[in-house]
C-alpha cells in the first residue's frame, strides 16, 4: 500500500471500507457515522475541521493585505464534510466546504480565494460497481496523477511539495476502474487542469508485490488542444494553455512495513511548443522525491519529504512566463526542497508542525520575491490542529 490518503485508494478500489487508513503515521479518519436513507441505504458521514498559522521569510504576495504577502498569517485549512455511500450497485462520493491547498514556493492563498477554483463541492461523483473487481466513476475526481493528494487531512505533511505543484488536483470526467490479484488499474478521460475541455486521458497501474511493497506508474496527456483555454487551473488562480497541452509520467515504489513508510518516485512532464499563445519552443519539467514516515507511538509520528525540480529550456528567449506559471521556475533552472512534519494525534483531536526550506538556482517568477524582488530561498513554518469526526 502507498501512504496516500484513503479517497484516492477508494477511486482505485471502489468497494473498499469507507476511509480504511493506508497507513499508521498518516492523519487517521474516524469510523463514519452511519445513517439509513431510506431507499438509498446506509450513508457514511464524516468530516475535518482545522486551520493553520504559518510564519514564512521572502514572502511571494505583492499585494499587500493578503496571505501571500503576510510573514504571519492564519487561515482555514479544512471545513469538509465527507458524505460516501460505499455499497451497492450505485455508489456515491461527496465532499462539500472550504478547503485550502498550503504548496511549496507557492503563495499562501486563503480558503475562500481557493473555493472559487473546484467550487464548494470540490470532489463530487457517483461510482456503478457491478463487481467488486470493476467500477465505473463520473463526476468531479481526484486527480490520478502524483504521489500527494490535495486536502491537508490527506497527506503526511501540511504542505504540498513541488511536484504536486504541477499536476492536475480535480477533474472531471470518467473513470474505469479494475483490480485482478496484484494488479490495479485505472483509466480517466478527463479535463486535464480543469479546463473544461474533455481531451485528457490518464491512467494509474499499481503492481502490489507484496504486503510491505508495491510499484506504480502513471500517465497523463492531452490528445487535442487547450485552444486557448483561460479556465485551466492549477492551485491558485489560472495558468497557461502549456500546462493543459502537457504530457507527464511519473513511477513510485513504496515500502510500508510497521511503523516505517518509504515513498521515493520520478516525474517527468513535457510542455510542448504552441506558437499560438506565444510559446515557440517546448521545455520540461522533471524531478523526484522521497516521502517517508515513522510512528513511533500510536499517538505521535515524524514525516519528512526530499525534493527536486529541474526545468529545462534556454534563457533568454522570452519564455521565462511559460516555465513559471507551470513550476514557479523560470527556464533552464532547478529548486531544492526538505520538510519535516511531527504529527500528535489522538482520537479525534490532531496537532501538527511544519519546518520547510526551498533553494532555487536563480530567481524564481512567481516566488522568493522578498523585499527585493530577488530571492532564492524561502523558510516556512507551520501549525496545523483541528478534529476529525
Amino acid at each position: 500500500m502507498t501512504i496516500r490518503n484513503s479517497l484516492r485508494r477508494q477511486i482505485q478500489y471502489a468497494c473498499v471500507a469507507l476511509c480504511v487508513p493506508v497507513s499508521a503515521s498518516a492523519l487517521t479518519l474516524p469510523s463514519p457515522y452511519m445513517v439509513s436513507a431510506g431507499p438509498l441505504g446506509q450513508i457514511g458521514v464524516q468530516g475535518v475541521v482545522s486551520g493553520l498559522g504559518f510564519y514564512q521569510d521572502n514572502p511571494q504576495g505583492t499585494v499587500a493585505g493578503t496571505l501571500a504577502s503576510k510573514h504571519v498569517g492564519a487561515d482555514i485549512s479544512n471545513g469538509l464534510v465527507i458524505v460516501q455511500k460505499s455499497s451497492g450497485l450505485v455508489q456515491f462520493t461527496l465532499e462539500a466546504g472550504a478547503y485550502s491547498f498550503p504548496t511549496l514556493a507557492s503563495g499562501f492563498t486563503s480558503a475562500s480565494q481557493t473555493v472559487n477554483d473546484f467550487g464548494a463541492l470540490p470532489v463530487a461523483y457517483v461510482t456503478l460497481a457491478p463487481s467488486k473487481a470493476f467500477s465505473v466513476e463520473i463526476g468531479k475526481l481526484p486527480t490520478l496523477i502524483g504521489a500527494e493528494d490535495g486536502f491537508t487531512f490527506q497527506n503526511l505533511n501540511i504542505e504540498r511539495g513541488l511536484l504536486w505543484d504541477v499536476e492536475p488536483i480535480v477533474s472531471r470526467g470518467v473513470q474505469a476502474n479494475y483490480s485482478m490479484g496484484p494488479l490495479s488499474a485505472s483509466l480517466s478521460w478527463n479535463d486535464g487542469y480543469y479546463s473544461n475541455r474533455y481531451n485528457t486521458v490518464s491512467g494509474d497501474l499499481t503492481w502490489t508485490i507484496d504486503g510491505s511493497n508495491s510499484l506504480e506508474f502513471y500517465a497523463s496527456g492531452n490528445l487535442g488542444k487547450a485552444g486557448g483555454s483561460t479556465t485551466n487551473l492549477s492551485v491558485v488562480g489560472d495558468i497557461t494553455d502549456g500546462a493543459d497541452d502537457s504530457t507527464i509520467y511519473g513511477l513510485i515504489y513504496t515500502y510500508n512495513h510497521g511503523p516505517l513508510t518509504i515513498e521515493p518516485y520520478l516525474q517527468y512532464m513535457r510542455t510542448p511548443a504552441q506558437p499560438g499563445i506565444g510559446l515557440n519552443h517546448g521545455f520540461s519539467n522533471y524531478g523526484g522525491a522521497v516521502l517517508a514516515s515513522y510512528s513511533f507511538t500510536p499517538t505521535l509520528s515524524l514525516a519528512g519529504r526530499v525534493e527536486y525540480l529541474g526545468v529545462s529550456g534556454h534563457p533568454g528567449l522570452g519564455q521565462e512566463p511559460y516555465a513559471s506559471g507551470i513550476t514557479d521556475l523560470p527556464e533552464d533552472s532547478h529548486a531544492w526542497s526538505v520538510t519535516l512534519t511531527p504529527t500528535y494525534q489522538a482520537g479525534d483531536f490532531f496537532l501538527r508542525g511544519e519546518l520547510s526550506y526551498v533553494t532555487a538556482s536563480c530567481p524564481t517568477g512567481l516566488g522568493f520575491s522578498g523585499a527585493t524582488g530577488q530571492g532564492t530561498t524561502q523558510l516556512r513554518g507551520l501549525i496545523e490542529t483541528g478534529f476529525l469526526f
